[in-house]
């Protein structure tokens, strides 16, 4: 993992000072790469690079280019299968001189040309330049794991891992985004292309942008999706047993893929499924490996893991760091974790998330497993449970389901598909909470009426997978692996790891019968299999759990100075983004004693409200 930067001059105007513009940029991204900086100028284009050593610690320092120097390239990330890769190259006369699994970017391109990103097997972004065509692509993987961002400047494509990076070049408006806005407050989070900052854009998970440096023509082009087979067009023939045995033998693949590191790896263990079943395959792969696990962990009984977490690392032996967190610590990384995730959140566990890397951090560990993705993938969420009992009853003829399902079939491109609220009615909450100059101009801030899914991806599906798809959508890759996942463990300059994303394993997991995943209302049933033998029965029969941190409603009580503030009535009536009695209302509401919000099930409205405000302090919009 490391941060990239730079910016490709489209009309021979390059500023002055570039070296001290790209040396700014890449200071923002000291926290992803805080072993090594380095920046170079190849005639329009200007690469900036902070380096996090993991492969290669003494050889792998970047930009790094083919034996003619006519290929460049800064990645973020790691190539997982480089070795393979690598090995295929040498067989066709390609020279290497690091031992750095990037090193394979540019002699693949040289070999294979863009195509060659269909290839890798890892979790990327990076910036390549082609000096002989004048062409350069930046890429996002396949997941979106790797965050890349861009805008287009006074004939200037201006990059970074990161948005406060793009905000050090010259000239770039900080202006919040409103129809990104209404992302986060209808959807789990943000919807690449969007960002929190008007007209700088998140290139989406399995594209890259093709930049023709001499017509200065910019083209998008996605060269992967998550695809589900549609119904009747895929002959389910083989067995459970089948699929099983199948998932187990790629899933152990997949971490030893992970593996490939010149330092330690260790592990999150939440207490549920996925991160537990991680453990203890890696624990089954490397005997006699000391592994070291780490947890966060809350003081009440009713969202505490602990037991489970404690249960897991003494089964397979691992040094155990156990993170107990507080409802001070919410107020106390608010700020410092608006910054890094560059948005603002519907819940408060990104400060959780942040505590959990900085304890990684502070044990001397770099590299990370997690079990993120099983749930998207197998059918994890209550809402996939729902959805089949929904299948059961008739359709509802209230008032107002006939206007739902036109737009569920706009959106979703199918009336019954339900995901997550009616959204009619929740415009109506979002009109009641939002000031009078937006209202004027909701229907342009609107986010149902911007492009959110390819329902063609969709169409024909099981509703199983027509959910996973949604979920893969709008709250993995831009939610969970960026600012939950990635922002946060680099906050603390550590690298996530995601064996359930592995690209083979999830084309393969597209593959298996919806009925596999989600039997007799059993959520991912198939995963269960997989783990039967080596995680404790006591994780393994557990109901699903959320990842809850404490809402707003809690920190309204305690009545803390900086949510005060943040929450003022002069504050919002200035700021002038949402009804400033209306939030009066809501703080009353939430402060009551009696009163409980239902995570993930009810809105958290005011913590969206109040870490909107620290994102507009955090980078003076407010």
């Amino acid at each position: 993992m490391c941060g990239i930067c730079g910016y490709i001059d489209l009309a021979g105007k390059k500023p002055e000072r570039s070296d001290q513009i790209v040396q700014k940029m890449a200071d923002k991204l000291f926290h992803r790469g805080p072993d090594g900086m380095s920046t170079k100028i190849i005639g329009p284009v200007t690469l900036g690079f902070t380096r996090l050593s993991i492969i290669d610690l003494s050889g792998g320092m970047q930009p790094l280019s083919n034996e003619d120097g006519s290929v460049t390239v800064i990645c973020n990330g790691e190539i997982f299968n480089y070795v393979e890769l690598r090995e295929d190259l040498k067989r066709k006369g390609h020279e290497f001189r690091t031992n750095c699994d990037i090193e394979v970017l540019p002699h693949l391109y040289e070999e294979y040309g863009i195509n060659f990103l269909n290839m890798l097997n890892g979790q990327f972004s990076f910036a390549l330049y082609d000096t002989t065509q004048e062409l350069v692509f930046l890429a996002r993987d396949h997941f979106g794991i790797l965050p890349l961002h861009y805008t287009i400047c006074d004939n200037t494509v201006v990059f970074g891992s990161e948005v406060k990076s793009i905000l050090e070049y010259p000239g770039i408006d900080r202006k919040p985004d409103l129809v990104a806005l209404d992302q986060v407050f209808t959807f789990p989070g943000l919807i690449s292309p969007r960002t929190m900052f008007e007209n700088i854009h998140s290139l989406e998970n399995g594209h890259y942008l093709r930049v023709d440096v001499k017509s200065g023509l910019c083209r998008k082009i996605q060269f992967w999706d998550l695809i589900y087979p549609e119904i009747n067009t895929i002959d389910y023939a083989e067995t459970e047993e089948y699929y099983t045995e199948k998932l187990n033998e790629m899933l152990d693949h997949s971490i030893m893929l992970r593996l490939r590191s010149d330092v330690p790896v260790g592990c999150y263990l939440s207490g549920g499924l996925d991160s537990s079943l991680i453990a203890c395959k890696l624990n089954q792969l490397t005997p006699g490996h000391q592994r070291y696990t780490f947890s966060i962990d809350f003081a009440d009984r009713a969202t505490s893991e602990g037991q489970y977490q404690q249960l897991v690392s003494a089964h397979i032996g691992s040094v155990h760091s156990r993170k107990l967190f507080l409802e001070d610590d919410v107020i106390d990384l608010l700020a410092k974790t608006i910054y890094h995730c560059e948005c603002p959140v519907k819940e408060s566990y990104n400060t959780a998330s942040y505590r959990l890397s900085e304890t990684v951090r502070d044990n001397g560990i770099k590299v990370i497993l997690t079990g993120e993705g099983a749930d998207e993938l197998f059918g994890g969420y209550v809402g996939y449970k729902f959805d089949r009992l929904r299948s059961m009853l008739p359709p509802s003829d209230s008032p107002g389901a006939a206007a739902e399902k036109l737009l569920r079939k706009r959106i979703w491109g199918n009336e019954d598909f339900f995901y997550e609220k009616d959204y009619l009615d929740f415009s109506n909450t979002k009109k009641n909470i939002y000031s009078a100059d937006l209202n004027s101009n909701f229907d342009n801030i609107d986010c149902l009426n911007s492009f959110i899914v390819d329902a063609s991806r969709m169409k024909n599906r099981d509703v199983l997978h027509m959910r996973s798809y949604a979920d893969y959508k709008l709250r993995m890759a831009d939610h969970l692996l960026s600012d939950h996942g990635d922002r946060m463990a680099m906050a603390n300059s550590v690298e996530a790891r995601y064996p359930f994303l592995d690209i083979e394993l999830a084309e393969f997991i597209t593959t298996i019968p919806p009925g596999f995943k989600l039997k007799d209302l059993q959520e991912k049933h198939i995963l269960r299999s997989v783990a039967r033998d080596i995680v404790p029965h006591q994780v393994l029969n557990r109901e699903k759990f959320g990842f809850v941190a404490p809402s707003s409603s809690s920190l309204v009580r305690r009545r803390y100075e900086y949510v005060n503030d943040m929450l003022s009535y002069d504050r919002i009536k200035r700021q002038n983004y949402f009804d400033a009695d209306r939030i009066e209302s809501l703080k009353a509401e939430y402060s009551q004693e009696d009163f409980r919000l239902n995570i993930p099930f009810d809105n958290d409205l005011l913590i969206t409200v109040l870490t909107f405000g620290v994102f507009l302090e955090q980078f003076d919009m407010a």
